[in-house]
């Protein structure tokens, strides 16, 4: 499943989806046919913990970018 483009922010990181790329360390650039798997294994590849994965997660299908149900046991 892919995520529609989207930029958002969490703490200093901030993370663009089928955006323009930017040139700093705790920016994470992805292009627009990205899926899931990808965005997540970028992330841990960073060092983000679980619990701001999630928070990341949910800022993404806040704004409308993912289509998919999120269920967080």
């Amino acid at each position: 499943m892919t995520i529609s483009g989207v930029a958002i922010a969490h703490g200093d990181l901030s993370v663009t989806i089928a955006g323009p790329p930017e040139k700093k360390e705790s920016v994470m650039n992805l292009p627009g046919t990205s899926t899931i798997g990808e965005l997540v294994q970028g992330l841990n590849s960073l060092g983000v913990k679980p619990r701001d994965l999630i928070s990341i997660l949910q800022s993404i299908k806040a704004a409308g970018a993912l289509q998919a149900e999120l269920v967080i046991i």
